[in-house]
């Protein structure tokens, strides 16, 4: 069995990569830069983007299952040469931002991706996290620099999940039958609010951390300022602004699909001192 997984080098991709090895699959993983992919030993590595025809061609001859991350720009091409090529099973990395509705700029980004998986004949899966626990990795340089974070909402709550246990659930559907045609909205374990959640880093790390509280506006405009996009950062503002009044509850997927509870924050904090030191 052959798996490409594309988005090899990210959060989530690389973990992917590291368990379908210990599984004992054949991995390839194509990438853009793949001289300082830093991937492992045992992994073929194909140059070139989503959107690459030729690349993406030879990147998929002989394999059998996809792990696909999101580019919608892309999809069209690679559902074309996934198809050429004779790809049976595709799991998506989504987002469970499809679930909040169509005016949800993030959810339909995906669902696009979503639905021409759909369309096209493939059995598929799709992993759908929340909030990602290495959001807070864009508060590192501020820790270290500063040992501050600076954020709106200090007491909205959220159920951040480990890129891992995202991972865990995307292999098993990748490996293991009884998964096609499922979507799996995923959570880590419990709620956290943003203060408690940089209390949690500054537990691990060894140091105070303070919360120094922002207003939407200033967050909108910090966000915009790093290049987000301004109907993602007005969406972003929005999820926290929910989270503060009604907030999503946990959900259980990571256990039932991989046989073990998802990882807490606190746990998330303790593998990335090193991020944080």
């Amino acid at each position: 069995m052959t798996v490409l997984v594309t988005g090899a080098t990210g959060n989530v991709g690389r973990r992917v990569v590291d368990r379908l090895l210990a599984s004992g699959a054949e991995v390839r993983a194509l990438t853009r830069n793949p001289e300082t992919a830093g991937l492992p030993a045992g992994v073929e590595v194909f140059g070139g983007g989503l959107g690459d025809a030729e690349p993406l061609r030879e990147a998929l001859d002989g394999v059998d299952r996809v792990f696909l991350f999101p580019v919608p720009e892309s999809t069209a091409t690679f559902v074309e040469q996934a198809k050429a090529a004779g790809v049976r099973r595709v799991v998506l990395l989504s987002s469970l931002a499809v679930e909040f509705g169509e005016e949800n700029a993030i959810g339909q980004r995906h669902r696009l991706i979503e639905q021409a998986i759909e369309d096209n004949g493939f059995e598929w899966t799709f992993v759908r996290p929340g909030a990602f626990a290495t959001n807070a990795l864009a508060w590192a340089e501020s820790i270290r620099s500063e040992g501050a974070v600076r954020e709106p909402f200090p007491g909205a709550l959220q159920a951040p999940i480990h890129e891992d246990d995202i991972a865990a659930v995307a292999v098993t559907a990748l490996l293991e039958d009884g998964h096609a045609g499922k979507a799996y909205p995923l959570t880590g374990p419990e709620l956290i609010s943003l203060a408690d959640q940089v209390r949690a880093i500054g537990d691990a790390i060894g140091r105070d951390v303070r919360f120094e509280e922002e207003t939407p506006e200033q967050a909108k405009a910090r966000m915009v300022a790093q290049g987000t996009p301004e109907a993602i950062a007005d969406t972003l503002v929005g999820y926290r602004a929910t989270a503060g009044q009604n907030p999503a509850p946990p959900v259980p997927t990571v256990q039932q699909v991989t046989g073990r509870p998802a990882r807490t924050f606190p746990e998330w904090a303790a593998d990335h001192v090193g991020d944080f030191s």
